[in-house]
């Protein structure tokens, strides 16, 4: 069966928390969700849809991405590979400070879990009868990854692209020739025809953003 990619828009900024299932499978990926209802929703869907819930994953570790890590690591992490949270290292000091993040933008987070298990670049990701190959973009964050399917044409791309315009990279150790490196060697290279998922806004494909995208036309 094809890889399922299920949105919910989410929190006060407009975030994108995905579940990806196949074959009764499913991986949170980016739990935004800032409210009780916004959480349940997310439940509601996996339940309704008799997933269980096999991996929880971070494309990275901002504010807007994270809200919902410490509710859904208890309620599914135990159940979960590794027990918790998938992140790739060079982000676990922005997951660590998730609460002065927040202070920083005026806003309360439940504390996050450590993260289970460290990501990499070439990491293969289970699911159902899907492989999700990780890899790392950075510039955005040190540690941004996103998880390809190759076979479905699928990339969760996390704050790495955007219809029409790239990540902001004015944050924690963001830079805009690393991530325009990224977009370049790990993005571009990818087939015209992959779906784009971001984490904000509306899905993209490669080959859009490689003849559309004003950000891109020097690479």
């Amino acid at each position: 069966m094809p890889l399922s990619v299920q949105s919910f828009v989410v929190s006060p900024f407009a975030e994108n928390t995905y579940v990806l299932s196949s074959q009764g499978e499913a991986a949170i990926v980016d739990p935004g969700t800032a409210s009780r209802a916004e959480r349940q929703a997310v439940e509601a869907y996996v339940e309704a849809a008799g997933l269980a819930v096999r991996h929880l994953l971070l494309t990275h570790a901002h504010i807007d991405h994270v809200f919902g890590c410490h509710h859904f690591a208890e309620r599914y992490g135990k159940a979960a590979e590794h027990g918790g949270w998938q992140l790739h290292p060079a982000d676990a000091p922005l997951l660590e400070n998730a609460v002065v993040q927040g202070e920083m933008f005026g806003v309360r987070v439940d504390p996050p879990p450590p993260p289970a298990h460290d990501l990499a670049a070439g990491d293969e990701i289970a699911l159902g009868d899907v492989t999700l190959r990780v890899l790392h973009v950075p510039g955005h964050s040190p540690g941004s990854v996103a998880f390809y399917s190759e076979a479905d044409s699928i990339l969760v791309g996390g704050d790495v692209l955007f219809q029409g315009s790239i990540g902001r990279t004015d944050l924690w150790q963001g830079s805009l020739d690393v991530l325009l490196a990224s977009i370049r060697d790990e993005v571009l290279t990818l087939p015209d025809a992959t779906v784009v998922y971001s984490g904000h806004g509306p899905k993209t494909t490669v080959g859009a953003e490689r003849r559309t995208n004003p950000f891109l036309r020097d690479l």
